[in-house]
This record gives structure tokens, sequence and C-alpha cells, in this order.
């Protein structure tokens, strides 16, 4: 059984992250990884506002502007950086938690506190971007999120999109990920 971790952490006003959707992205990741052939692994997921994200892609990109995602991988990159990967103009574990542990954004497992798993990265979504983008493409907040959550993982393990072939390989195994959820247009 593949032992994959998801810590949260709202930062902002404006949506409520509900136990349902915090399930559906636990969902969404172990799908992911078990395409990917991931057995383990820890991925820390923050909800932020536009100013929040802005700051971050200032500071990390140079990009004085919201984006909607930022993915922070923890592997080591050949010059000993970390890699970052965004997203801006797109649209869009042994997976256990208590249900005391859902309301705070907290999701150790009492059992294990899953200190000995691989931190593959930090995803960083901004709330409003994902709102306005739902809004935008005419789906729902679900798959928006659910969308931009799959992608900054893909990031996290390496995919990327700088040119067609990869951004078509990348795109079409979150769609993939996504249509099994139920999470489709």
């Amino acid at each position: 059984m593949a032992k994959l971790r998801l810590d949260w952490v709202n930062e902002q006003e404006g949506l409520d992250i509900s136990a349902a959707m915090i399930g559906q992205l636990k969902e969404l990741l172990e799908m992911a990884a078990e395409q990917e052939g991931i057995s383990e692994g820890e991925v820390s997921l923050s909800f932020v506002d536009d100013e929040t994200i802005q700051e971050l892609n200032k500071q990390y990109r140079g990009l004085d502007k919201p984006t909607d995602v930022l993915s922070f991988a923890m592997q080591e990159m050949f010059d000993g950086e970390l890699e970052i990967n965004y997203d801006g103009d797109y649209e869009e574990e042994e997976v256990e938690i208590d249900a005391e542990d859902e309301e705070d954004g907290d999701s150790d497992d009492a059992d294990d506190d899953g200190s000995d798993l691989l931190a593959l990265g930090d995803i960083i979504i901004s709330i409003p971007t994902a709102l306005a983008q739902a809004e935008e493409y005419g789906h729902s907040v679900e798959r928006e999120i659910g969308f931009l959550f799959v992608h900054g993982f893909f990031h996290l393990i390496g995919y990327d999109h700088e040119n067609e072939e990869a951004e078509k390989e990348m795109f079409g195994k979150q769609e993939t990920v996504l249509a099994k959820a139920g999470l489709t247009r």
C-alpha cells in the first residue's frame, strides 16, 4: 500500500476548505502517484491569496504579478538549487486523516508522524485566482483546484511544459487523473 501524506494549510480568506475538498485532493494525490509509480512521499499544500502568491512569484521568479499555482520541488537539481515550477497562464499516502485534524489542516496520523517520508515539495495555490479561473472556464471550483493541485504535483516529480511535446505529455497525464476522479470539464 502506498504511503503518501498531504499536509495543508489555509492561509487566506474567501473560501473555506472543507473536509470533502481535502479528501478529494488526497484522492488525486493517490491517483497521480499510483499512475507515476510513486509509492511514498509527502506533499505540502498552501492555499493563499493573490498578494501572497504575487510576493512569492516576485521573490523566486522575478515576476511581480499573481499566478495560480507555484510548485517548489524538494529534489535537488544539478546546480544544487531547488527547482521552482509555476503556472500563471493556464486554466486551471497512506492518506488517512482524523476528522478532528481536518478542521485545523493538520494531517498527522496518530500512529505515524510521517517524518520518514521523502518530501516531494510544496504546492501553493491562489484561491482568488482559482475562483476566477473556474468561472472563466465554466467549470466547478473543485475541478479548478483539483487541476491546479495535480498540475503542481506533476511539476514536483519532474514534469514540465517547456515545449509542445512536453506540454502534451504532462497535460495528458493530468487529464487522465482528473477524469478518473470525475473532475471533468
